[in-house]
Formats: structure tokens, sequence, C-alpha cells
């Protein structure tokens, strides 16, 4: 940090040759991204993408300072690999494969948790009707918690392998929007408590998926920014 307080962050970009569709990852706050139609787009959100991620921290506690300046820089643009600016690139960033600390991996399972409290808070307040209702936004919520459910269980299956229990949890969520709030309540405590448990061995491997080399930093990373991603779509959809 800067003595005057600016903060300097290195982005790993993704978008196609031809600089369409793109994704900024914040990688020094695991979970932080922008998108735009075009890297120059995305590249101009970050800044705000920024703040309202470090304002998520601060509301539950962290000593962060959302209004403090950010300086920029471009660490790596990958432009290979399918479903480019979707997320996760298949060559994934070099910081994905760095062995993840334990008091890393606690860190990032608290800033998990702090997303998923902000989004059951949300649907608390929504009938189960609200659920299912067709929006001009786009899909109906229950079909985005049904999303967030299924890419976790994916998630957390590259990264650790099969996990006892997390089959019937999934069915819970998909039973309807009844009683959903419980059921993806507890799908994430049974995620969070298998991730908390990783061993060191587990933390540092890289497992090949396909194409895709995983690693517990990548797996991390793709669960915070997908559910930081669709916790705004709904923040916005429900203000």
């Amino acid at each position: 940090m800067a003595a005057n307080g600016e903060r300097s962050y290195a982005l790993y970009v993704e978008s196609g040759p031809r600089r369409r569709k793109t994704m900024v990852h914040v990688l020094q706050l695991l979970g932080c991204t922008a998108q735009g139609p075009t890297t120059e787009d995305a590249l101009a959100a970050t800044p705000a993408a920024i703040k309202a991620y470090l304002r998520l921290l601060q509301r539950h506690g962290e000593a962060v300072d959302p209004d403090a300046p950010v300086a920029l820089s471009v660490a790596a643009h990958v432009m290979e690999g399918s479903w480019i600016g979707q997320g996760d690139p298949e060559p994934g960033f070099e910081p994905d494969f760095a062995s993840l600390s334990a008091d890393e991996l606690a860190l990032h399972l608290r800033h998990l948790a702090w997303l998923r409290a902000d989004l059951l808070e949300l649907l608390r307040a929504l009938p189960p009707e609200a659920l299912l209702a067709d929006s001009p936004q786009g899909r109906p919520i229950f079909a985005i918690l049904l999303h967030i459910a299924g890419a976790q269980c994916a998630y957390l299956r590259y990264t650790v392998g099969k996990v006892e229990g997390l089959l019937p949890a999934m069915k819970a969520v998909e039973r309807g929007p009844e009683g959903v709030g419980d059921a993806l309540a507890a799908l994430w405590d049974l995620s969070a408590k298998r991730l908390a448990a990783m061993t060191p061995e587990e933390r540092g491997r890289v497992i090949p998926h396909g194409h895709v080399q995983w690693t517990a930093r990548r797996g991390l990373r793709r669960m915070l920014e997908h559910e930081w991603e669709h916790s705004q779509e709904l923040s916005r959809r429900l203000a």
C-alpha cells in the first residue's frame, strides 16, 4: 500500500482475441470480478467492483477502506481456451497453482460464509411464489439458486472429490422454492466443513479435469467469484 493510502491491485483478464466479452479477476480480493462487453468496458468497471466487494467485507467487520484510491495494473490477459470471458479460462491464472495455506483457506471460507449469509437474508423476505415468477430481467430467482447450488457441487467435487451427503443435499435444494433457503444453508454447511478439513496435500495438489488443471486455490476462487456474481445479480433484481 502506498503512503497516500492507495492500494495496488494486479488484474487477471480473460477475453477472446478480439477483446470483446471480458471478465476481470482481482485475485488479491479473491471472488471480486468485473465484466463488460469489451475489455475496455470491463477494466473501466473494475474500480467500482473493488469498492463493492470491499463494502461486503467492511459490512461484516473486516478492517478495509472501500473509499481508498486504487492503482490497477494488468498482470495477465488470457485469450485462449473455451468459454473465454465466462469466469474460468482453461489455462487458469498463474496464482491458481500456488499451494493454499491453512490461513488463506480460513479467510476465503469466512468470506464465502458472508456472501452466503447476505444471499439468505435477501431470500428471507420473499414468499415461495416470488421465486418462481417470470421476470423481464431474466430467469426466475429459483432457477438462479439451482444454478448456484449446482455449480458449488461441481466446484467442490473438482477440488476434493466425492463428498458424502452432497447428492441428497442437492436434491433437497431441487425439491422446490418452499424451504429452499434452509436447503441451501445445509448444502453450504456440508461444503464448508469438507473444505475446512482439507489436508495440506489436498491444498497443494494439482488435479487434471479434462483440459483443465484444478487446484484448491482455483476451486475457492471459482466458488467465491460465482457466488459473488450471482449475489450481485439477485441484489439488482430485488432492489
